[in-house]
């Protein structure tokens, strides 16, 4: 919701009761992660959004990145319902660097059908850094920060469950989750452990669209120690997720979507069941996070291991002696029986190693001093029949240090990171020829950031930024060769690709009164040597495999030039009164590579314009801030006694204005442009209160593309799948109508 990312109380003074009523409009006092270290948000030199847990309750999704996706500035890479990968200001891939539980997500990110493993009810609040954020994160911070906080803690002496179930009606989604912790004595727990699983999603054109199921399931849990000394928790976690994969072929004459009737008994495209193709991902996590006071400062060290295992299922591989031929009439056992003997053909196993330790020095009155140093180790392996990468190792380590001073109006702030990465790839043979050849790269850069902000009253900030980025090319672009099946394309890496450096400037302001609060923000975004896959003719220049398929893959091949981006993101929010919301976002991004004709001008997967509108009202709203607040004159009896049953209750309007996406990359089909299209979404929600006052659940009902809008999304890789001989059309289309319902019920003792 647009109104939520401009809540704030104001910290100067003691509000009075009309203050209290109009705080969602001035600026955030919250403590935010920026590219120096933690500041207040309006302190922040770059801009810095918040989605709050409210927020992600009240918004309907599949995953994670889709709850975030509608912030301004922010897109979605999608396949399918079922995976979303992050896009900041028309950067997306290697170039963001997702943090949960502490430490950088690593997930094998570089694929186009690869998404996060991370479980969205575990999150209690995301932060997104728009722009290099290189000095705290060093390499694939070029683009941004996505910072992915976990659930509060139970307050002292207290223990809390919660039980949180929705539904959704075009995938069938169902998802549950069940969350138990507590805080005594200074020792602190929580767990959580949720499912989700879809069906098939489905639009007007395409009706049900197979290969679209998924199956999500994760667990996690949270053990410390909280003291006057600091803290030391060690979080452990489990994500997997099975995720079909459609291949968008059709019937010749009749434009339906093929599919195996083997896979789908009966036609039933609206089974939960797994059908080939698909993949399967496990994803393990343990982070060791500490936190000491230290002088007159804060030491904070912390360490991660992940292990990412991703296979991919393309047909049975049966055991010798197992007969394949299956009854017709087989029941759900049978069928999973038939999948637990096929075995993967891609199978990438990822080690990830990462440590951070800094001291943040609090010593001088006006002055906040940062220092550190960190890095991560890989190691990937492949395990399956087929391959598209090659065995590697990684090894990077960084050293930084940050400043930021407050003046009487000013806040200062920016810092300098060296780091260095050594990255070496294993030789392949593959039948007595050479898959991969053994190569070894070095890169190492040196980043910065300066930046200001002026404090020009109560109600207006101007900031500027200048900031230095890094990205050292991912080992897929690099030595990638072979058919990545989930793509639907032969991949082909590129050993010489350098590394990237970019150049950005921000400029932003944002405004808040008692009635309005707006913000802009412009950013010109120099890449050298970006990196990009385009489509390309197999010849004599492009290497490929012996072996590899012929007929309708197409070839991908990565390369590189210099490239320019600019665009701004706006908005307002409106209250003439306190109960109406009516806000508005805006955003664009321009990409373009430079010195290029028209085929090859304009940078692949660049978002559509986006234009965001919104009408709210509260009926009631006490919430956790104010509960004892007065009521406005004349509202009525009936209102209060609505007051001790429903809190927090709300309905509203919106529209999200996607405009036509005509710059897009040419050369050899690689894109094609994307139409114009409109959304209406509606949503209604309420906390429901028992007699004594207490919260016995939250109830949302959700309703998106309501007009059932037949669309597809310029960054949704479906979008060139097949053409419907039928109708002309090409590719799937997004999902249709979808009506979510969400109960939440919290439970504290």
């Amino acid at each position: 919701m647009l109104w939520c990312l401009c809540s704030t109380a104001s910290a100067q003074s003691e509000p009075d009761s009309a203050d209290i009523y109009f705080h969602h409009l001035n600026l955030d006092e919250i403590i935010v992660t920026s590219p120096v270290g933690q500041l207040k948000r309006k302190q922040s030199a770059t801009p810095v959004s918040v989605v709050t847990e409210k927020t992600l309750r009240q918004t309907a999704s599949s995953n994670i990145i889709d709850a975030v996706a509608k912030q301004p500035g922010v897109d979605q890479v999608t396949t399918g319902s079922g995976i979303s990968k992050p896009v900041i200001r028309g950067l997306g891939y290697n170039r963001i660097v997702c943090v949960a539980d502490g430490v950088r997500q690593e997930g094998q990110q570089w694929g186009d059908e690869h998404g996060l493993e991370l479980d969205g009810q575990s999150v209690g609040q995301v932060e997104i850094l728009k722009g290099p954020a290189s000095l705290m994160y060093g390499s694939d911070a070029m683009a941004g920060v996505i910072v992915f906080h976990p659930e509060a803690i139970e307050p002292a002496g207290r223990m809390g469950a919660s039980l949180a179930t929705e539904y959704q009606t075009n995938s069938g989604l169902i998802n549950y989750s069940l969350r138990f912790g507590g805080n005594k004595r200074g020792f602190v727990w929580n767990g959580r452990y949720s499912e989700k699983f879809a069906h098939a999603y489905h639009n007007k054109y395409d009706g049900y669209i197979p290969g679209t199921q998924f199956h999500e399931r994760a667990a996690n849990a949270l053990l410390g120690l909280n003291k006057e000394w600091g803290f030391t928790h060690l979080t452990l976690g489990y994500y997997h997720i099975t995720p079909s994969i459609t291949e968008g072929e059709r019937d010749p004459e009749t434009g339906d979507l093929l599919y195996d009737e083997d896979q789908y008994p009966d036609g039933n495209l609206k089974t939960y069941r797994k059908a080939l193709p698909y993949q399967q991902i496990h994803h393990y996590k343990a982070v060791l996070d500490n936190s000491f006071t230290l002088g007159n400062g804060l030491l904070k060290t912390i360490v991660g291991y992940q292990q990412n295992r991703r296979q991919e299922y393309e047909e049975h591989h049966h055991h010798e002696g197992h007969d394949h031929e299956e009854d017709e009439h087989e029941d759900e056992h049978d069928h999973q029986d038939a999948h637990s003997h096929e075995e993967a053909s891609l199978d990438l196993l990822l080690h990830t190693l990462t440590y951070d330790a800094r001291y943040t020095y609090n010593g001088f009155d006006t002055w906040k001093l940062n220092g550190g140093i960190g890095g991560m180790y890989q190691h990937s392996l492949n395990k399956g029949e087929e391959f598209l990468i090659p065995d590697y190792n990684l090894f990077d380590i960084g050293a930084y240090l940050t400043a930021s001073k407050e003046l009487q109006r000013w806040t200062l702030s920016g810092g300098l990171r060296f780091d260095y990465r050594h990255l070496h790839s294993h030789k392949l043979m593959e039948e007595d020829a050479e898959r991969f050849s053994d190569f070894t790269r070095h890169f190492s850069a040196l980043s910065g950031s300066i930046g200001a902000v002026w404090h020009a009253n109560s109600h207006l900030n101007i900031r500027a930024n200048a900031a230095r980025g890094f990205r050292a090319p991912n080992l897929s672009e690099l030595g990638s060769n072979g058919v990545h099946h989930g793509t639907l394309r032969y991949e082909i890496g590129n050993r010489d690709l350098k590394p990237e450096h970019s150049w950005q400037g921000d400029l932003g302001l944002d405004y808040s009164s008692r009635y309005l609060s707006l913000e802009l923000a412009l950013f010109l975004n120099r890449i050298d040597n970006y990196i990009f896959a385009s489509a390309v003719t197999p010849d004599a220049s492009v290497a490929v495999s012996e072996g590899a398929p012929e007929g309708s893959l197409r070839y991908f091949r990565y390369s590189q030039g210099d490239a320019l981006l600019k665009g701004f993101e706006a908005r307002f929010d409106l209250h003439p009164i306190h109960q109406l919301h009516i806000g508005s976002t805006f955003s664009m991004v321009d990409a373009r590579q430079l010195g290029q004709p028209l085929e090859t001008r304009y940078l692949p997967l660049t978002p559509a314009p986006r234009l965001t509108a919104e009408v709210k009202w509260e009926f009631t709203h006490n919430g956790d801030h104010h509960t004892s607040a007065p009521h406005h004159k004349g509202e009525s009896l009936r209102h209060h006694r609505l007051d001790h049953v429903f809190d927090n209750a709300y309905v509203s309007v919106g529209i999200e204005q996607y405009f036509r996406q005509d710059h897009y990359y040419m050369a050899e089909g690689t894109e094609t442009a994307t139409p114009a299209y409109t959304l209406l979404n509606v949503s209604a929600g309420t906390d429901i209160l028992l007699k004594n006052g207490r919260k016995l659940c939250e109830l949302y009902f959700i309703a998106d593309n309501l007009l059932d809008c037949g669309y597809q999304s310029h960054l949704s890789r479906l979008k060139y799948a097949d053409i419907n001989t039928h109708t002309g059309r090409r590719g799937i289309f997004n999902p249709g109508r979808n009506f979510t319902i969400k109960l939440i019920f919290p439970l504290q003792f």
